[in-house]
């Protein structure tokens, strides 16, 4: 994480209030974009912390105008459009289903049993939609991220090609160690085209990943120490998650 000025790690003093502060930051990120250039965009995250985040901005949204926000994922299941595992239907239960969002400007990752049945292709597909509103808007405005015990973020495992892609924005993973085996995922390049990146991370059983990344890790070796944004980089944890970390008192 040596390689951005900006980073920023906070700490809660347990999940609720954790969620709390992940969703004030959303909401802060995507009202200021809006009055700065109109519209925002978001990448989301699934997993418990994800998703308890997004029906709580729901509740509290703020001055966000949902007509001018652009979703995105930053990995996705490939599974079945209605199966439970997919990060979209688990981000429109808690949210998007609830808000009057744009459904064009709602981009999701092809369901495996859709249009794009090959995940390369559904990459592929999903990747035009990322490079064309990159092309147009320059960078998301926020990228959300959970974090796994080995530190991983979206599908980016240590030690596999996904985290080594220092290219393309998108791309198709088969073999996932964490099931289901078959994803679709944004790459480290895409992560830092975010304004701002911020990791929600919470447990004790993530603490060591925690300490490794925010001490500038190789991302092969802990991914998310690849996850940097822009102009930000924020780390909210509870108090489990930062108890490697050496914090001043």
């Amino acid at each position: 994480m040596s390689d951005s000025a900006n980073d920023t790690v906070e700490v809660h003093i347990d999940t609720e209030s954790l969620v709390a502060g992940a969703a004030a930051r959303f909401v802060d990120v995507v009202v200021a974009a809006q009055a700065a250039r109109g519209t925002a965009s978001v990448v989301l995250t699934g997993g418990g912390t994800g998703i308890a985040l997004l029906e709580l901005v729901r509740k509290s949204p703020g001055d966000i105008d949902w007509s001018t926000v652009d979703f995105f994922w930053g990995d996705e299941r490939f599974v079945p459009a209605g199966d439970a595992e997919r990060n979209d239907l688990q981000a429109c239960q808690a949210l998007l289903d609830h808000v009057p969002v744009d459904p064009a400007r709602v981009h999701r990752v092809a369901a495996s049993d859709g249009e794009y049945p090959d995940p390369v292709e559904a990459a592929a597909e999903y990747s035009a939609a990322v490079h064309a509103y990159l092309a147009e808007h320059g960078s998301f405005d926020l990228h959300l991220l959970g974090m796994g015990g080995e530190g991983h973020v979206n599908s980016l495992f240590p030690h596999t090609d996904a985290v080594r892609e220092a290219h393309e924005l998108v791309v198709a993973v088969t073999n996932s160690p964490k099931l289901p085996p078959v994803r679709v995922t944004l790459t480290v390049p895409a992560i830092r085209r975010a304004r701002h990146v911020v990791l929600v991370v919470g447990g004790a059983a993530k603490a060591e990943a925690v300490a490794a990344a925010i001490a500038g890790a190789d991302p092969v070796d802990i991914p998310s120490a690849g996850a940097v944004g822009l102009e930000s980089t924020t780390w909210l944890l509870d108090q489990d998650a930062a108890s490697a970390l050496q914090l001043p008192d």
